[in-house]
């Protein structure tokens, strides 16, 4: 049978309580009497529960994760940079995805009200920011990663990226090698980042003189499909366009196949451009020119921020924002 923490008591003839204080520190203790614990201890061989330890302490030393799915793209990198900054400073990630929709949330919510973790970080999942919101009004720390500062009114922590500013560089590189005919494939329409990324890219373009039309801005949702169906909509609909700017790799990579089918080259005839840098863009026929979103940069930030407050530090009120950065490869190239 495991040794406890009432053997530990009954072989030092005290309580369980001061065997606990002397576990973790607290309190005022005789060192005779500490000291006769320890030697029951080590006597004994007790080894303590490294939950029952820390949440003596007020601690869990686990940190929780709530995703909408792993099945995304981008959701490695930015959990490789969470688990880096955890794992350092021994910490645990306990993840939530909402695969399941309200069964999935029934299980997170039980977990919260068990406190089995100490804060949280959150790529908001559809239709839970209230939630979400109702969590941090009653004290749990958090941070939100990606763009969600603009939905949750700036009221919580938030690391984020230059949305606008990498959409523009986009086309300021797709204007440097003479496209002036785009398309541009949106996300969906109630993401913050999709309204970003469509300013700053029809900002620059308007900027250099080239406007785009308003039948040129297509409504995607990130989806492979949505490169394809809108590339076949627009040679359907006779648009001449000589370069896409899709809102994700994966759509860039469906608008690059949906452009070959035709019998168009990429990048011959086409320029096409994507938003992300996962993995897969560098390995695709052919490569894919994208703005690097500095995403596992932005799991660890996250990761950082979240700590520091155990710490004591201020959760900051401004996004914290790391600057996106413009990658070029083969999917672009100089107009013929």
């Amino acid at each position: 049978m495991p040794i406890t923490i009432a053997d530990v008591a009954a072989r030092a003839k005290v309580s369980k309580t001061t065997v606990s204080r002397v576990l973790n520190g607290k309190g005022e203790l005789d060192e005779t009497t500490a000291a006769r614990v320890r030697a029951v201890i080590d006597e004994l061989g007790y080894v303590p529960s490294a939950r029952a330890v820390n949440l003596a302490r007020g601690r869990t030393r686990v940190v929780g994760m709530l995703v909408p799915s792993l099945t995304w793209p981008w959701m490695g990198e930015v959990l490789q940079g969470a688990v880096d900054v955890l794992e350092a400073e021994n910490y645990g990630l306990l993840l939530f995805t909402c695969n399941r929709g309200d069964d999935s949330m029934r299980q997170f919510a039980a977990q919260v009200a068990a406190k089995s973790f100490d804060g949280l970080l959150v790529i908001e999942p559809e239709g839970t920011l209230d939630y979400i919101a109702t969590l941090h009004s009653r004290g749990l720390p958090m941070v939100l990663i990606d763009d969600r500062d603009q939905l949750s009114g700036g009221t919580i922590a938030t690391i984020g990226t230059t949305n606008h500013t990498g959409a523009a560089d986009a086309a300021h590189h797709l204007l440097g090698i003479g496209r002036h005919k785009p398309l541009v494939i949106t996300g969906p329409s109630r993401f913050g980042c999709t309204q970003q990324r469509t300013d700053g890219f029809v900002s620059a373009y308007a900027g250099a003189g080239f406007p785009i039309s308003e039948d040129r801005v297509m409504l995607g949702d990130f989806k492979f499909g949505s490169g394809v169906d809108n590339v076949n909509h627009a040679i359907k609909a006779g648009i001449e366009f000589d370069a896409v700017f899709c809102h994700n790799d994966l759509s860039a990579f469906g608008a690059m196949q949906a452009i070959q089918d035709s019998g168009r080259s990429v990048p011959e005839d086409v320029a096409v451009v994507g938003f992300d840098d996962i993995p897969m863009a560098a390995h695709a026929k052919p490569s894919l020119s994208t703005v690097h979103q500095p995403l596992r940069e932005m799991g660890e930030a996250a990761a950082r921020t979240l700590l520091a407050h155990f710490e004591g530090v201020p959760l900051p009120n401004r996004p914290t924002i790391i600057p996106a950065t413009f990658t070029v490869r083969n999917s672009t190239g100089p107009a013929s």
